[in-house]
């Protein structure tokens, strides 16, 4: 499960970010992230302003968090204060995620996509470090990847 974050500073509004189970990784140089974003979602519109955003990695212990993302569970004072964060050139890095990637919007407007918006972003940075567990999306249900 990835999480895709964009904008900076405290202002409501100023960051949003949303959970995103499926996406394409095309390497390459350069090397391409795409995803279908809900148009009505905080992230799709602080993108479309931005152009850059973070996609982080999550791992089991970030489940509760995805939820809180998703609108599915409740986050008092919003899901950033949910986490400790880093801001970086492309937006919020959640702390202690296994790794991330800074992407900036190709150019031109994304397309619709049936009820989606079609994001085609270019890597620009990439951060690896250790993953332990995971967080898997599957059939609407987090799950747990067994060694």
């Amino acid at each position: 499960m990835s999480l895709w974050t964009s904008g900076a500073g405290d202002e409501p509004g100023a960051r949003a970010g949303l959970p995103v189970s499926s996406l394409l990784v095309s390497p390459g140089e350069p090397a391409h992230v795409v995803a279908l974003l809900d148009p009505d979602s905080g992230l799709a519109e602080r993108l479309l302003q931005a152009r850059v955003a973070v996609v982080q990695l999550l791992q089991w212990q970030h489940r509760n968090l995805a939820e809180a993302f998703a609108g599915l569970a409740p986050a008092p004072g919003g899901a950033f204060r949910l986490g400790e964060w880093t801001d970086s050139a492309w937006g919020p890095v959640l702390l202690g995620v296994s790794a991330w990637v800074g992407v900036r919007l190709t150019e031109g407007q994304p397309p619709t996509v049936g009820w989606s918006v079609l994001v085609d972003t270019v890597v620009e940075h990439i951060e690896i470090g250790e993953e332990s567990a995971p967080l898997i999306h599957r059939r609407g249900r987090y799950q747990r990847l067994e060694p």
